[in-house]
């Protein structure tokens, strides 16, 4: 029986302080250029495109963000909800998706020293198509692949 639901994890060692990775990487901006040029997302409706999760209060559901393949062409929304924001720099997203009943993203930057530092995404999903989980886990973890290699490209890896 195939599995219904499909998870994994991506690591990165960056060559920037830990404060300055959260402060980029969890603003729209910072999202969508670890996103490009495979996706971009849109602000959900009312947050303004300055948003970051600085101004969140968790839990929080945000709304609906539209995720545009190559930044022009809808193909899923994503209906994002903040679980939970800390300890630490730390986040837990708990979506649902066009394509997906359930989308768990957790993502921590952890400290190694004043001027390194490992950002680490966890994903689990669950595909609306039971069955399919198996075909879009490598198209997920691509994509958080390609996040990865943008991060170090912007702070530079950690020895």
């Amino acid at each position: 029986m195939p599995a219904r639901d499909g998870s994994f994890e991506v690591s990165s060692r960056l060559g920037a302080p830990a404060a300055e990775v959260w402060a980029f990487a969890t603003t729209a901006a910072g999202i969508n250029e670890e996103l490009m040029p495979i996706v971009r997302m849109t602000v959900p409706r009312g947050l303004g495109g300055e948003f970051g999760l600085a101004d969140v209060v968790a839990p929080r559901r945000l709304g609906r963000s539209w995720l545009l393949l190559g930044g022009l062409i809808p193909f899923d929304y994503d209906d994002i909800g903040i679980e939970r924001i800390g300890p630490g720099l730390a986040f837990s997203e708990r979506s649902t998706m066009l394509s997906q009943r359930a989308w768990h993203h957790d993502r921590s930057v952890e400290p190694l020293g004043e001027a390194t530092c490992v950002v680490t995404d966890r994903i689990r999903f669950v595909p609306r198509v039971p069955g399919i989980a198996p075909l879009l886990r490598p198209v997920f973890q691509f994509t958080f692949r390609h996040r990865h290699r943008r991060l170090r490209r912007r702070f530079g890896a950690a020895r």
